[in-house]
């Protein structure tokens, strides 16, 4: 049995969401410091696994994934702040 195709879907949101908002607005290029910045995030987040996309988008609800999205910007920008303050050294 293979279990390569479950994963957490909060990730793909995290990683979207610094991507495309947080690592612009903040200036940050370092992957390194965006890895920390994502994995602090999921860590403060709940796990939602899945195996197929789908699987989200038949079974939420417009709000519930508009609440997931705000719980998203506000994780990682929480995150970032913690891992900035503590100067990227969150190893």
């Amino acid at each position: 049995m293979s279990f390569q195709s479950i994963r957490n879907y909060y990730e793909q949101l995290v990683v979207d969401h610094l991507i495309d908002h947080l690592a612009p607005e903040l200036d940050i290029t370092d992957d390194d410091l965006l890895a920390d910045i994502a994995c602090l995030a999921l860590n403060n987040l709940p796990a939602r696994y899945i195996r197929h996309e789908v699987d989200m988008a038949f079974f939420l609800t417009p709000g519930e994934r508009e609440r997931m999205h705000e719980r998203v910007a506000s994780e990682t920008r929480k995150a970032a702040e913690t891992v900035i303050a503590d100067g990227g050294q969150r190893r």
